[in-house]
C-alpha cells in the first residue's frame, strides 16, 4: 500500500512510497483510512521538530471503516465507522494510566510518529481506542474530531468555561478557530479571535465567515484597548492561547481579566520564553496547561458533531489525494491553507 513515510532522522526525509499492510492481533481491528487530517506535529516530524521513531507512517487524525477484526476484538465490528484516540503503547501501569490519563503516559508512542499512522490506506488499532462516528456525521468532519478534541478538552474540561463568559482566543489556525467554536459551543457570550497581519486573507477571513468578531495584533484598533472597551474595562473571562508565539503568550496577560483564567494550546518550540511573572501574579489569573485528549473529550466532541454545535466541517479548506502531501505542506506552511486533509481512497 502507497503512504507518507518519515524514513529517517534529520530534516526532511519524507516520501510517498511501498509499505505492507498491517497484520492484526489479539484486540486490534483493520481500519480502512476514508480520511486523514495533517497536524502541526506531522509538520513538525518532517522538519526534524518532534519526537519520532522512524521510519514511520506519519498522520493520526483519522475517520474510517473496519475491514477486519481481530482475535479478541469484541466491541467493534467489520463495517463500523470510527474513529480513534492515539494513545497506543501507553504503559497502563504507571500512575497517570492508572487513574486514567494515559494521554501523557511516558510510554505512549502514537500513530504518525510513534508507530505508523494513518497517511495510508490501512491502520490498525487497539479497538479500546476507538469511537463510533454517527451516521449523520460524514468521514472528512469525523476526521477533524481530533483536533477538536483537543480544545473540547482544554476549554470545556480544563479550563471550565462558563456560561455567559466572555473569551479571547489569540492565533487563528486551525486549533484556534476550533478554539473560537468550542466556546461558543460551550456558552461563551462572545468570542473574538486575535491574529496577526499575516492572517488576514485566510485565517482571520475564515474567522469572520464563520461568525467572531476579530482583531488584528499591530493594527489599526489596539486589540487590547478593544477588548477593554468590548468588557467594560475588565478583560476576558478567558484567554485562549493557541498562538505559540512569545508576544501572544505575554498578551494573554494583559487581556484576561483579574481572576480569570488562561487556557494555554499552542507550542512555543523553544526551552524558554520571557514571561510576564509579576503581572500575571498581580492578575491572580489561572493558567491551565494542556496536552492531548481525555477519553471523555472524544464523546463530548463527537456528540457536539453530530447535534451541530461543533461544525468542525468548516475548518477543511482543502482534500488531496496521498500524492499531493507536499503541495499540502506547502500550502500549510504559507498559511494558505486552514485544515487540509489527505485521502487515501
Amino acid at each position: 500500500m502507497k503512504a507518507i513515510v518519515k524514513t529517517q532522522k534529520g530534516p526532511g526525509f519524507v516520501e510517498l512510497m511501498d509499505m505492507p499492510e498491517p497484520v492484526i492481533g489479539s484486540g486490534e481491528v483493520l481500519i480502512e483510512v476514508k480520511a486523514c487530517g495533517i497536524c502541526g506535529t506531522d509538520v513538525h516530524v518532517l522538519h526534524d521538530e518532534f519526537p519520532y521513531w522512524p521510519p514511520v507512517i506519519l498522520g493520526h487524525e483519522f475517520a474510517g471503516q473496519i475491514v477486519e477484526t481481530g482475535p479478541g476484538a469484541t466491541l467493534f465490528q467489520k463495517g463500523d465507522r470510527v474513529v480513534g484516540e492515539p494513545h497506543t503503547q501507553a504503559c497502563g501501569q504507571c500512575y497517570l494510566c492508572r487513574t486514567g490519563n494515559i494521554q501523557i503516559c511516558r510510554m505512549k508512542r502514537s500513530p504518525g510518529w510513534g508507530i505508523h499512522g494513518a497517511f495510508t490506506r490501512y491502520l490498525k488499532m487497539p479497538e479500546r481506542l476507538l469511537h463510533r462516528i454517527p451516521d449523520n456525521v460524514g468521514y472528512e468532519a469525523a476526521a477533524v474530531v481530533e483536533p477538536a478534541a483537543n480544545t473540547v478538552h482544554d476549554i470545556i474540561e480544563r479550563a471550565k468555561i462558563e456560561a455567559g463568559d466572555f473569551v479571547v482566543v489569540v492565533g487563528p489556525g486551525p486549533i484556534g478557530l476550533l478554539a473560537a467554536m468550542t466556546a461558543r459551543a460551550g456558552g461563551s457570550r462572545r468570542a473574538v479571535v486575535i491574529g496577526a497581519k499575516q492572517d488576514e486573507a485566510v485565517r482571520l477571513a475564515k474567522a469572520r465567515e464563520l461568525g467572531f468578531d476579530t482583531l488584528v495584533a499591530g493594527g489599526a484598533i489596539d486589540p487590547l484597548e478593544a477588548v477593554l472597551e468590548m468588557t467594560g474595562g475588565i478583560g476576558a473571562d478567558l484567554v485562549v492561547e493557541c498562538s505559540g508565539s512569545g508576544a501572544g503568550i505575554a498578551s494573554a496577560i494583559d487581556l484576561v481579566r483579574k481572576k480569570g483564567r488562561i487556557c494555554a494550546i499552542g507550542l512555543t518550540g523553544k526551552q524558554t520564553i520571557p514571561f510576564p511573572w509579576d503581572k500575571a501574579a498581580f492578575k491572580v489569573c489561572d493558567l491551565i496547561f494542556n496536552l492531548s485528549t481525555s477519553y471523555t473529550s472524544w464523546d463530548r466532541t463527537i456528540n457536539l458533531v453530530a447535534a451541530g454545535m461543533l461544525p468542525v466541517e468548516k475548518v477543511i479548506s482543502h482534500r488531496l489525494p496521498l500524492s499531493k502531501w507536499d503541495d499540502a505542506i506547502r500550502e500549510i506552511e504559507a498559511q494558505t491553507a486552514l485544515k487540509v486533509l489527505l485521502m487515501p481512497v
